[in-house]
């Protein structure tokens, strides 16, 4: 993936978040993706942090967007280039985080890992 179109691809998620969107957001995903993240033990009460399945992400995803109402100001810092994958780093309310993604073929979230600042 070329760095215009990982920035694309970043803006694009990033905007899905912002518009609160969730089909624009899940768009980015596989049927069989594999979510880990810190905020997955809080808002699920899963201690693995981890969600499988595009269905269970939108689950999850719908009450993220209820547990943080109105805008959410997600505003793209930087993206990293890797083999088959990319780091979006962005700014949120209240800090920065990142985001690991795997992508598969057709560049769609296969596997991702989110990290925020502690």
């Amino acid at each position: 993936m070329e760095v215009a179109k990982m920035e694309a691809f970043a803006n694009e998620w990033l905007q899905g978040w912002n518009q609160r969107d969730l089909e624009a957001i899940l768009s980015h995903y596989t049927e069989d993706v594999e979510f880990h993240s810190p905020l997955v033990v809080k808002v699920l009460d899963e201690t693995s942090g981890t969600v499988r399945g595009k269905q269970n992400l939108q689950d999850y995803f719908g009450k993220v967007l209820a547990a943080f109402p109105g805008n959410l100001d997600l505003e793209l810092l930087g993206v990293f280039l890797g083999v088959d994958s990319i780091v979006v780093h962005f700014q949120a309310k209240g800090g920065t985080a990142a985001e690991v993604m795997e992508l598969n073929q057709e560049g769609k979230i296969r596997r991702a890992m989110a990290h925020g600042r502690a």
